[in-house]
């Protein structure tokens, strides 16, 4: 991997760690607007925005989150998942699609399981503020950087 490429995961998972810490009271929860989810759509750009990613939801939720091993390990571990196909469908509306269905629903799950919020209820109200999220500022973010960075 290229200095830079280290270089850009470690600023990429500082980004989240970062926009997540400022953002806690809204950041966690069944009803969340966790901004710092923007950025998942950065592997359609950039390769090792998908550890990158992965880093940075592992230390939001393991020194922020409030649900413990399983929203550490289950959390970082779909974020890890969805950044990767991203990555694999970077040219199609699945790399957008990925990180909003899959917190929506595996999220869901152990939100359920674990405080007991009725499950079709979080899904919904975590994957459209998960779709505001990657819609409102992530498409933006990759439109930006496309036409002004990536030259």
């Amino acid at each position: 991997m290229k200095s830079s490429s280290v270089a850009r995961v470690g600023l990429i998972a500082a980004l989240y760690l970062s926009i997540t810490y400022f953002l806690i009271p809204i950041s966690f929860g069944a009803i969340q607007l966790r901004l710092a989810e923007a950025l998942t759509v950065l592997p359609i750009l950039y390769p090792e925005a998908v550890p990158a990613l992965f880093i940075g939801v592992l230390l939001s939720n393991a020194l922020f989150g409030g649900l413990g091993l399983v929203d550490i390990v289950v959390g970082s571990l779909t974020t890890l998942v969805a950044a990767i196909i991203t990555y694999r469908f970077r040219h199609s509306i699945i790399a957008y699609l990925s990180p909003i269905v899959l917190n929506a629903f595996i999220i869901s799950i152990y939100l359920h399981l674990l405080a007991g919020l009725p499950y079709w209820l979080t899904v919904v109200s975590i994957g459209l503020s998960q779709a505001i999220v990657v819609f409102g500022l992530g498409y933006p973010l990759i439109w930006y950087l496309r036409k002004y960075i990536e030259k």
